[in-house]
C-alpha cells in the first residue's frame, strides 16, 4: 500500500468466517460506501480524504475484494456479499447513515437498507441499479459473455477487468500507474479473481435476488436521495438514471458531464463536492 494514495488505516473485522477489510475515517454522519467490480474501497480514496472533515467515512471490501479475504465455501454472489453487508452494519452498530453506492453496490446496499432501515437516513446512488435485467439486450450480451466460459477465463487469466475495463471507466482522466498497480495488486493471481469473474454472470443468474430488491424498494423510496451520475458510463445509460428518478420519491439528480463509470475516482472534487452540498442542504433537515 502506498501511505500517499492510501493515506488510511486498514481495519480487519471477522465476519462469519470472513476477514472483512474497511475503512472508518472521520466523524459526524455516517457515509457507508459501497464498490463494484473489480473495484475496492480503494476507489473512494479522494472521497474519503475530501470528506472525512464532515462525515465519518466508511467503506469496506467484499470478500474475495480488495484486502478482504473470504471464508471457504463462499461463493461469492451478490445476495452472499450483501447478508455480509447487513451483518457488517450490524457489528458496527452504524446509524444516521447515507449508503452510498455505486456499480454492484446498488443492490448490495439497497438490500442492505430495505433490511435495516432504521439504521440509514439517506442514499447516494452513482450509476448502478436495482433490479433483474433479463431481456435487455444491453445487459444479456455483456453477461452471457463476460460471465461464459471465455469470458470468466479471460478475467482470471489476463485479468481483463482491471487492466480494461478500469481504464475505460475514467473518462475525464487517465488512472496513473500507481494506481492500477493498486487494482492488479488486490488481484494478483486467477483464484484471487475469481469474485471478479462471478459478477458478469450475476448480472443475469441472480434474478431471484434482484427482483427481492426491486420489490422491496418502494419501503426505502421515501428517503432522501442524490443522484449522482456520470452521463459517459459504457454500463449504465440514461435509461438506468431516468428509472432511479421514477422510483425515488425525494430526490436531487446531478449529473457529471463527461465522467466515466468509475465516477467516485473519475470526478472525485465534484462527486465529493456535491454530496457536501446536498447532505448539508437536506440531510440537517431530515429526522434522524
Amino acid at each position: 500500500m502506498d501511505d500517499d494514495l492510501f493515506p488510511f488505516k486498514s481495519r480487519f473485522v471477522e465476519l462469519d468466517g470472513h476477514v472483512v477489510h474497511y475503512i472508518d475515517e472521520g466523524s459526524g454522519p455516517t457515509l457507508l460506501m459501497l464498490h463494484g467490480n473489480p473495484t475496492w474501497s480503494f476507489v473512494y480514496r479522494d472521497v474519503i480524504a475530501s470528506l472525512r472533515d464532515r462525515f465519518r467515512c466508511v467503506a469496506l471490501d467484499y470478500p474475495g475484494f480488495g484486502l478482504s479475504v473470504a471464508a471457504p465455501g463462499y461463493s461469492y454472489l451478490p445476495e452472499e456479499h450483501a447478508a455480509v453487508t447487513v451483518r457488517f452494519v450490524d457489528l458496527l452498530e452504524l446509524s444516521d447513515t447515507t449508503m452510498v453506492v455505486q456499480d454492484w453496490g446498488g443492490p448490495i446496499g439497497l438490500h442492505t437498507v430495505e433490511q435495516r432501515p432504521d439504521r440509514f437516513r439517506g442514499l447516494v446512488i452513482a450509476n448502478t441499479w436495482a433490479w433483474p435485467v433479463n431481456g435487455d439486450i444491453h445487459f444479456e450480451v455483456f453477461s452471457r459473455f463476460m460471465g461464459g466460459a471465455l469470458g470468466r477465463q479471460l478475467i482470471k487469466h489476463v485479468n481483463l477487468f482491471v487492466n480494461v475495463m478500469i481504464p475505460a471507466g475514467h473518462r475525464r482522466r487517465k488512472l496513473t500507474s500507481a494506481e492500477m498497480a493498486h487494482y492488479r495488486a488486490a488481484l494478483p493471481t486467477a483464484s484471487r479473481r475469481l469474485a471478479s469473474a462471478i459478477f458478469p454472470r450475476a448480472i443475469t443468474g441472480s434474478r431471484d435476488f434482484l427482483a427481492g430488491v426491486e420489490r422491496d424498494l418502494e419501503t426505502i423510496s421515501g428517503l432522501p436521495a442524490l443522484i449522482a451520475w456520470a452521463d459517459s458510463d459504457i454500463a449504465f445509460r440514461e435509461k438506468e438514471r431516468k428509472r432511479w428518478e421514477e422510483l425515488l420519491n425525494s430526490h436531487e439528480t446531478v449529473i457529471f458531464k463527461g465522467a466515466g463509470h468509475y465516477v467516485q475516482s473519475d470526478a472525485a472534487s465534484d462527486f465529493s463536492a456535491t454530496i457536501r452540498a446536498w447532505a448539508e442542504k437536506t440531510l440537517s433537515d431530515s429526522p434522524a
